[in-house]
């Protein structure tokens, strides 16, 4: 870069966490936005600069919004220690929630009435994708944003999908990746308490599926969470709950059929209700485990 250009993550969770690293490494100047005093003090030590609040962060070239939820986003943005505090006229917002297309076009809204520039990004990939600056961004929003941000979104991933000038492009590929996601979840879930209830190794069960045709990249990921039984959250039950929410909420306006979805947000919802929302969103294992009256890894008894 021929100057040094500065770059704004609010949210240093599993996704902002490993985008804002990403950043560091290319050059960025990067201010990271979190509640977490433990999460600043990590930042800081990475060699970023950390904040408790957008507002304190002054201005910056592209802001990326990692938050949870669209309620959260509309707080760190235009609340009372919002980003538009500070922010400049011409600062691009990218808005990496995932949130249903009508909230992000809502904020895109609010955002370009303030004068600023808007992308729809969304993204996928995991933590780890996100630590090597590889994930991916479903993308959607003017020219001129994509050209100012563009040395950012590089840094940050392995592939941008532009899919558009029309902000809300990119919430509805997203929306439709964690359809995907969160009943490949379920499946991978009922699979293994399946084969835990015949009897079988479940790791052997896992080396067999993970090169057959019934693998699923989330089964890749999230079964050895439930064949180690290690449940720490990397992304949570209630992010499922939310996100298949979403989905179904979606589906209903648009006189879509989503059953597979239907009964995943179930299973989540349920899991949610006995308390394990906070846990890894394979923890739906648990559930199934509990109506077949066995044990899986990680479960007390």
């Amino acid at each position: 870069m021929t100057r040094q250009v500065t770059a704004t993550v609010i949210g240093l969770g599993s996704m902002g966490w490993g985008a804002a690293l990403s950043l560091l490494r290319a050059g960025f100047d990067v201010k990271g936005v979190d509640i977490r005093s433990d999460v600043l003090a990590s930042f800081e030590k990475e060699g970023g600069k950390a904040y408790p609040d957008a507002a304190s962060t002054g201005e910056s070239d592209v802001v990326f919004v990692f938050v949870v939820n669209s309620r959260q986003a509309e707080e760190v943005l235009f609340g009372e220690r919002g980003a538009l505090k500070s922010a400049k006229a011409g600062t691009v917002f990218l808005l990496c929630v995932t949130m249903a297309p009508s909230a992000t076009m809502e904020l895109a809204e609010r955002l370009s009435s303030a004068g600023m520039q808007v992308i729809d990004a969304p993204v996928s990939g995991g933590h780890i994708k996100a630590l090597a600056g590889e994930i991916t961004v479903m993308a959607s929003g003017p020219d001129q944003a994509f050209d100012h941000a563009a040395l950012a979104l590089d840094a940050v991933s392995a592939k941008v999908f532009r899919l558009g000038s029309e902000v809300g492009l990119g919430s509805k590929v997203k929306m439709i990746n964690q359809l995907l996601a969160g009943v490949h979840i379920a499946a991978t879930a009922e699979a293994l308490t399946l084969a835990a209830a015949e009897g079988l190794d479940l790791q052997t069960v896992f080396d067999v599926i993970r090169v057959s045709a019934g693998s699923s990249w989330m089964f890749e990921n999230r079964g050895p969470h439930i064949v180690d039984g290690d449940y720490t959250p990397r992304s949570a039950v209630n992010i499922f709950v939310k996100d298949l929410g979403i989905v179904t909420s979606e589906a209903d306006k648009a006189g879509a059929s989503t059953p597979l979805s239907a009964a995943a947000l179930a299973l989540f919802k349920e899991a949610a209700e006995s308390g394990l929302g906070l846990e890894d969103d394979a923890a739906v294992a648990k559930i199934l485990a509990e109506r077949a009256s066995i044990k899986l890894p990680g479960m007390e008894g």
